[in-house]
């Protein structure tokens, strides 16, 4: 990746970070006056067969995985999604405890509550407490479900897109013609700020906080201090680097009982390239294990933290008439199947788990972990984690 995109890269994550911290809602969530006594992380990661991951052949593409972190995690081999193999689907499967099937695009919110909204209405919990940071934009309705349900956007989470600032900004640049910007450092700041002020905030494809609907013009004084200071900054040089970069923040400044990662440069897949694939699977492996090593440091999460870790979906099979790793719609084991790792304090002991069990089986698993219920969820709760 060339210097020019290196920096644009590097400032807007401090911008965004910047810009979304300076909005914290004051103080920390307490109960009884007590601080809550689990941390829930849950990474996600675009579709992955077991052939580039947990075969043996696939061991050197995720050596954290595979080396750091399975001798000390309770790991599923075998995860089923019975649902639509697509990322809304998939993702708001796993994260009502039901089978979805709406629209592939989040045009349509899910049809049952959302892990987020049961946490948050039944517990009072406040919306500073719980974040999603993705890098694929296909989470867009993924703030809450259908109103009807007594639930709905009101009780969903922080939902941050940080790459889609970055392709909003270099669109507009583009179109007004002011492509020569990008060849000069110094002058990102202002392609940043020129997309975050615009009217058409929501546009952007993330939501920060309840009600926004422009930027609070406040924040921007914090953000041209913080491109001030970018050259002495970390080098973030893919989507799900600035999604990493802007999770870590958010675990620092805002230390969210629950955080749901998810990355997406796997799927570089549809594009055709292997190299890509194989790439992005080595970047969710590293990320991944950077992420654990926070948890570890972090005073707010070490000793009371869960961290969970599985693809939404495989992928084809080799030889399908879908082009095999390109698409992930097969109704086959190499794209139904996939696996669940999970480290932390649910961890009773290390263990494989080799009987079969489903996607939406981890909600009420987490619901259980955090002290809610999921009356509407079909999953089961998994007997091996610890409540």
């Amino acid at each position: 990746m060339d210097q020019t995109k290196r920096a644009f890269l590097r400032a807007a994550g401090l911008l965004l970070a910047e810009g979304v911290f300076q909005k914290r809602l004051g103080g920390k969530w307490v109960v009884g006056n007590k601080a809550p006594a689990q941390k829930v992380v849950l990474v996600i990661f675009g579709g992955v067969r077991h052939a580039e991951t947990f075969s043996p052949q696939g061991l050197v593409n995720i050596p954290h995985l595979a080396k750091d972190l399975l001798p000390q995690g309770l790991f599923y081999s075998q995860v089923r999604n019975e649902g639509v193999t697509a990322h809304f689907n998939a993702t708001s499967s796993i994260f009502t405890g039901n089978w979805q099937r709406v629209d592939d695009w989040g045009k349509l919110p899910p049809t049952t509550p959302t892990f987020f909204e049961y946490f948050r209405k039944q517990l009072g919990v406040p919306q500073s407490e719980v974040w999603v940071v993705a890098s694929n934009k296909a989470l867009t309705s993924m703030i809450g479900s259908s109103e009807l349900s007594n639930y709905g956007p009101r009780f969903g989470p922080n939902v941050v897109f940080p790459k889609q600032l970055l392709i909003t900004a270099v669109e507009m640049a583009l179109r007004e013609g002011r492509n020569r910007t990008f060849a000069d450092p110094t002058k990102v700041q202002a392609e940043l700020e020129a997309t975050l002020e615009g009217s058409n905030y929501e546009g952007l494809g993330w939501t920060v906080f309840d009600g926004v609907q422009t930027l609070d013009p406040s924040v921007l004084p914090a953000m041209r201090a913080a491109v001030a200071n970018f050259v002495q900054s970390g080098v973030p040089t893919t989507g799900d680097e600035l999604t990493f970069f802007i999770s870590r923040e958010i675990m620092r400044k805002f230390a969210p009982s629950l955080l749901v990662v998810i990355f997406s440069d796997v799927e570089a897949a549809h594009f055709g390239s292997y190299s890509m694939h194989l790439a992005g699977i080595h970047m969710a492996d590293r990320l991944c294990y950077e992420l654990w090593q926070e948890i570890g440091t972090n005073a707010e999460y070490r000793g009371r933290t869960t961290l969970v870790i599985l693809p939404e979906f495989g992928r084809d099979p080799d030889g399908s008439s879908t082009n095999g790793f390109f698409n992930h719609r097969a109704n086959d084991p190499s794209t139904r199947t996939t696996w669940m790792m999970c480290l932390g304090t649910a961890v009773e002991r290390p263990q494989t788990v080799e009987r079969p069990i489903h996607h939406i089986d981890l909600c009420p698993t987490l619901a259980s972990l955090m002290g809610c219920q999921m009356p509407d969820a079909l999953g089961a709760r998994l007997p091996e984690f610890r409540a």
